[in-house]
C-alpha cells in the first residue's frame, strides 16, 4: 500500500482501512502464538501499513485544523 494511494481517501475510509489491518494483525499474532503462521514477513508489513494510515490521518487532521 502507497501512501498517495490512502491521501486519495476519504477519513471515513481511511478509518475502515484501520480497522481491517489492525484485525489482520490480531490475526497474524494469534497464528504465531499457536504456531500456524507461514509469512513472518507479513506482520512487519501490516504494521507499517497502519503506521501510513494513522500517519495520512495525522496529516488530513492537520490539514482541517489549519485551514479553519
Amino acid at each position: 500500500m502507497k501512501a498517495q494511494e490512502l491521501r486519495d481517501k476519504t477519513p471515513e475510509q481511511l478509518r475502515e482501512q484501520l480497522v481491517a489491518l489492525k484485525k489482520e494483525a490480531f490475526n497474524l499474532r494469534f497464528q504465531q502464538a499457536t504456531g500456524q503462521l507461514e509469512s513472518t514477513a507479513r506482520m512487519r508489513s501490516v504494521r507499517k501499513d497502519v503506521a501510513r494510515v494513522l500517519t495520512v490521518m495525522n496529516q488530513k487532521a492537520a490539514d482541517a485544523a489549519a485551514s479553519q
